[in-house]
């Protein structure tokens, strides 16, 4: 077994393909840990799996589902129980950001949003929290965003679906506790990730400028923040919002 701070658990996180997604999957197999990483697309995650598992033999396991779709979710959780016999860890990461000034919101955006953001991390909270009740532990983890707490013009839908997550957070860190599961979130501030890089560089630099450490955070800093939080450091720790965002200005 390998040492580190997640040795011997067994984790998934969804949207795992790229971004923080991406960067919480490699953290996670250095750490120690069977990681089941999730993407919608199949073969998006079939070269990373190799290249990771030949250095970490065993390691890290691709699980194609949408976390929109109960049915399938639900099929990925009973493998993992099947293959593993346990979960100990699951960050709840797939997400969808679009964009649109109020006046201009249509039903069909503010469905997608809410289906993936919101929907499809309910289905799986509660998917995990079935699995970790019968080990009386675990550890979920939750992508929210600063403007799901401060807002930000032009994002009314994407605000809402992270505001939901932070509220969600809560109230399961209240209802898992007394199982032994911690439910926390991260809101990460101005990551420099493909979904950010796509607001345009005119965008991204009025951004820096209120960014009180002057720069852009970067996957791996958000994926540290969730290894502390599916590790044992944080075995005291649940119902939190931790933001990880270089003191923004919102």
């Amino acid at each position: 077994m390998r040492d580190g701070l997640l040795s011997g658990k067994v984790c998934l996180v969804t949207g795992a393909s790229r971004g923080i997604g991406a960067a919480t999957t490699k953290r996670f197999v250095e750490e120690g840990a069977i990681v089941y990483a999730n993407a919608r697309t199949p073969k998006n995650l079939d070269i990373v799996c190799r290249e990771m598992s030949q250095k970490y033999p065993g390691c890290m396991k691709a699980l194609y589902f949408d976390v929109r779709d109960g049915m399938t979710s639900k099929q990925a959780m009973m493998q993992i129980k099947k293959e593993q016999g346990k979960l100990d860890v699951l960050v709840n990461n797939a997400g969808v950001m679009k964009d649109a000034l109020i006046g201009m919101i249509s039903k069909t955006l503010m469905q997608e949003l809410f289906d993936t953001n919101v929907f499809g991390m309910m289905n799986m909270i509660q998917l995990a929290a079935k699995l970790m009740c019968r080990q009386n532990c675990g550890s979920i983890i939750n992508l929210s965003s600063i403007v799901g707490i401060e807002g930000n013009p032009g994002q009314l839908v994407y605000s809402a679906t992270k505001g939901a997550v932070t509220a969600m957070t809560k109230t399961a860190a209240k209802e898992l506790a007394a199982k032994g599961i911690r439910v926390n979130a991260i809101a990460p501030g101005m990551i420099d990730t493909d979904m950010f890089r796509s607001i345009g560089s005119e965008k991204i630099q009025e951004h820096l400028n209120h960014i009180r450490m002057g720069r852009l955070g970067s996957p791996e800093e958000v994926a540290d923040a969730i290894v502390f939080l599916a590790s044992d450091l944080s075995r005291y720790i649940t119902g939190d919002i931790i933001g990880v965002n270089g003191g923004v200005m919102v």
